[in-house]
């Protein structure tokens, strides 16, 4: 290991770029572990910026021309210099990393600027249209970006503040549905499972960042394809949390496979974080058994004899003893001590009783679940029942800890103690059909038919657009609910948001109990891949309005999603037919919520800390405040202004006025302070309310994203 670090050091003497990269790689190399998941993380990965103005020092990439189908040049060129203007302008660029000097002379239209991940960024939004139906509540927003950098950018908006990430990645089924240094990974490719793994791993390194430590979940769906490599990954991304797998029906039709089971199901991981766990709910019938551990409403009384593992006589002597039963009304008159080994003759009872033992079914002898003190401390508490008869034999039942306590919460009302000692519970049925539970690992809910209610209903939608296997709207739905279903003001983050089906559930959610409830969706504007060579052959580019037009967000998220609280489709008319399950209602009618639609941009830090990338960088201000109400889109003509929920204040000598208007509102959660002058910026901050949380700019926004990425 010490010669590899000397010779990275010489290396790093006469190429510094080679030199830190082999000591990333390094690095990576003597942290990887022995155990456990080992992967190729590969080379960082890098996207194409189509419409991202080019500047000096960018790197690029030279387009083919236009009409040409086949891919371009893949290498990478730094520009040098720009000259000339508008259409004539033109880039001298320089190749990276050839041995000899190689610059060409370029038009700057044929450029498009490359990003790669070890890059610092420096993030914007620009707000391309916005739907507003919900008065004063917060926005939903949907930004239109690579999704990694996306996440980056909610680093400064939203470290620690996120209730619930819900994803829908890609599945990697070889079928050009995926793209990794804008290539698509097919099935002949050696590494891609490797490729995926480091795709997902960069992404939930970030998102861990957002997740509330104290009480969150990430929600992941998958297939078979990648389903174990995932959950090894999860666990060693989230080693603190506990992790679940379920099983869930989403296609009933099932999906035939030429030599293989057909398949009807997918997989759903759930990790969960600090103190968070599913709430009981009112669930159907498809959700719950009467049989097994789930009830249906009533409490359960577990035998007191033990089954299974452990449960004969010899694995616990303390634990055969008799316990006495009036053969009349079927009361405990009396719990006996353990018989000594070998004793299989109890004591005699009181008159009219009979001694139970724990016989098992098979004559052998069995013992009982608990001592004899603490069966004593339950039935003096109601908690054991007796079942069957003196012809039959009798059963002895008793309430566990965990059903004792939903007695104690009220869960199940005491109706009394009966004749026999035990009980009266009432039934915790709430509506027809519905028991509250919490459901088993194993999801066969008719609502959650991805054909039926994801693709289909999407149609109803927005007509004649298609996206491929869009979620069960009530699948998402469901799954949100019992994480959510009593924080009404959660953040639910969707970085693979596709259709939008994520922020359609929770504006679902909203519309059921009232809630302030906000969807954060992120997704890219990638152009199907059969379109893609159509539009090339046309002499389109990425890029280009007649292009970007046909990409995921612009033609299927956000339709879909101002479509869904306006109530119409993209033509205008009344969208046809009605939601279903748990809120029944026609889908013309929208919902009463707010949404916002941006695109990422990408800023230089001399920008940013001059003010002369304010507009771009504004939204990331109100977005931190909580996306709600009214934004301050320019720099305050009279050095201060105040918002509902943030204020900004740019000439500190009008610090006064800021600080008193601040505590007079009360709605404030935020002072933006720009200051190059930290004892300043401290001096305002005494003047502000406590519960106003100060933050300096730009120092913040650019310390964000210059320190906290893990470059």
């Amino acid at each position: 290991m010490s010669r590899l670090t000397d010779l990275i050091t010489q290396a790093k003497a006469k190429d510094p770029s080679l030199g830190q990269e082999l000591e990333r790689e390094f690095k990576v190399l003597s942290a990887r572990r022995s155990f456990g998941l080992n992967f190729e993380r590969h080379r960082p990965e890098s996207v194409e910026l189509p419409g991202r103005p080019v500047r000096k020092g960018d790197k690029v990439r030279i387009l083919p021309p236009r009409g040409e189908t086949k891919k371009g040049d893949q290498r990478l060129w730094k520009v040098r210099s720009l000259s000339g203007k508008g259409a004539e302008r033109k880039a001298l660029v320089e190749l990276i990393g050839a041995e000899e000097p190689e610059t060409q002379e370029v038009p700057v239209t044929d450029l498009v600027v490359v990003a790669e991940f070890r890059d610092y960024i420096y993030p914007g939004l620009v707000s391309t249209g916005k739907v507003e139906r919900g008065v004063d509540k917060p926005f939903h927003t949907v930004i239109n970006g690579e999704n990694f950098h996306a996440l980056e950018a909610l680093t400064f908006t939203h470290r620690g503040k996120i209730d619930v990430i819900y994803i829908d990645p890609p599945y990697n089924s070889g079928a050009r549905d995926w793209k990794y240094n804008n290539d698509y990974v097919g099935e002949e490719d050696l590494y891609r499972h490797s490729k995926w793994l480091a795709f997902i791993e960069r992404r939930l390194k970030v998102a861990r960042d957002l997740l509330s430590a104290e009480s969150s979940v990430l929600i992941v769906t998958i297939d078979e394809k990648e389903c174990l490599r995932l959950g090894l990954l999860l666990e060693q991304t989230f080693p603190e949390a506990r992790i679940q797998m379920i099983s869930s029906s989403i296609n009933p039709a099932a999906q035939a496979r030429t030599g293989s089971f057909a398949r009807i199901d997918e997989y759903v991981f759930v990790v969960m974080i600090g103190s968070i766990a599913p709430a009981r709910l009112p669930l159907s019938r498809d959700w719950v058994s009467s049989k097994g551990r789930t009830h249906t409403g009533k409490a359960r009384w577990d035998l007191l004899r033990r089954s299974g593992t452990a449960a004969q006589r010899k694995d616990s002597p303390g634990g055969f003893y008799a316990i006495y039963v009036d053969q009349e009304s079927k009361a405990v008159v009396d719990i006996g001590e353990p018989l000594s080994p070998g004793d299989s003759t109890p004591a005699p009872g009181p008159i009219g009783s009979t001694p139970i033992l724990p016989i098992r079914k098979d004559g052998t002898e069995g013992r009982w679940q608990v001592s004899p003190d603490t069966l004593r401390s339950y039935h003096g508490q109601g908690r054991v029942k007796i079942g069957g008869d003196q012809d039959k034999g009798f059963t002895v039942y008793y309430l566990k800890p965990g059903e004792w306590k939903k007695v104690q919460s009220g869960e199940y009302e005491s109706l009394g103690i009966g004749p026999d000692g035990a009980l009266m519970l009432s039934e915790n049925e709430t509506s027809g059909e519905n028991v509250l539970a919490i459901p088993s690992t194993q999801w066969s809910i008719p609502s959650h038919d991805a054909t039926q209610y994801g693709s289909r209903l999407l149609i109803k939608i927005i007509p004649q657009r298609r996206f491929p296997f869009p979620k069960s709207l009530y699948a998402v739905e469901d799954v949100l609910r019992f994480f959510i279903v009593e924080r009404k003001r959660a953040v639910v983050l969707d970085f693979f948001s596709g259709s939008g089906t994520t922020a359609h559930a929770v504006m679902r959610l909203n519309r059921q109990d009232g809630g302030r409830r906000q969807c954060i969706s992120v997704t890219n504007n990638e152009v199907a891949a059969d379109e893609q060579t159509s539009l090339r052959r046309d002499g389109l580019r990425p890029g280009d309005p007649d292009w970007e037009k046909w990409g995921i967000c612009d033609y299927i998220t956000k339709p879909r999603i101002a479509a869904a609280i306006t109530g119409k489709t993209p033509d205008g008319d009344p969208i046809e037919g009605d939601y279903k399950f748990t809120d029944e209602f026609p889908m013309a009618e929208g919902f009463e919520e707010n949404a916002e639609f941006f695109t990422l941009s990408y800023e230089t830090p001399v920008s940013v800390s001059h003010n002369r990338a304010f507009a771009r960088v504004a939204p990331l201000l109100w977005m931190r405040a909580g996306s709600e109400g009214r934004r301050i889109d320019a720099i305050p003509a009279d050095g201060w202004e105040v918002a509902d929920t943030y204020g900004l204040l740019t000439d500190l000598d009008k610090a006064t006025a800021f600080c008193k208007t601040v505590e007079a509102k009360g709605t404030i959660r935020i002072a933006y302070i720009v200051t190059d002058d930290d004892r300043r910026f401290q001096a305002v901050t005494r003047h502000l309310p406590d519960a106003v949380e100060p933050v300096r700019l730009y120092e913040s926004y650019l310390t964000n994203f210059r320190f906290s990425m893990g470059r």
